[in-house]
């Protein structure tokens, strides 16, 4: 009981800090970066893989979440809008990159990332995905996003998202089996 007492009183929080930061409060739209912080370099990162283009989409993202923070309906989905712009950001420089060198040249430079997740093989499996199978995993694994949050997100219907998902867990389970055999 504590714990879904504690859950409305963050959600309360978080709303409050919408509502001043839609005023134009800006420590409050800063405490709701902070808040956001990891979960926003997290999906980046899983797009993205690069350092430098995580960081500037991020920045790029803050930007944009500042200047039309007034143009957000309802606070509680803060999170998912921020994030949607994150992975637009995001999109716009895997675009970028595709006209600049293929995305096949850059799967051998995944080994070597700097890694801080505990399995190695897993993090390199996922980031082995196709794009679209790899956002809707790491919204759904990495940060806990329901597959109708990721529908709206992504502006999807549901059932494309569990679609890929179901991809996903096949890719990842054969890719996973092989590494497994590589190894013994």
């Amino acid at each position: 009981m504590k714990i879904i007492a504690m859950k409305s009183m963050e959600i309360e929080q978080i709303n409050d800090l919408v509502m001043l930061a839609r005023q134009g409060d800006k420590e409050a739209f800063v405490q709701l970066i902070q808040e956001n912080k990891i979960s926003l370099y997290r999906v980046a990162k899983g797009i993205l893989q690069n350092e430098a283009d995580v960081e500037d989409v991020i920045q790029i993202t803050i930007l944009k979440a500042y200047e039309h923070i007034r143009k957000l309906k309802v606070s509680e989905y803060f999170k998912t809008w921020i994030t949607r712009i994150l992975i637009n950001e995001c999109t716009t420089v895997l675009r970028g990159r595709k006209r600049v060198v293929s995305m096949e040249s850059n799967v051998n430079d995944l080994a070597t990332i700097e890694d801080t997740y505990t399995n190695v093989n897993l993090y390199h499996v996922v980031h082995s995905l196709r794009e679209k199978l790899r956002i809707v995993t790491i919204l759904f694994y990495y940060e806990d996003l329901s597959t109708k949050e990721i529908a709206n997100l992504l502006a999807l219907p549901e059932g494309t998202v569990r679609s890929r998902l179901s991809k996903a867990r096949l890719q990842l389970q054969k890719k996973l089996n092989k590494e497994e055999k590589v190894g013994e």
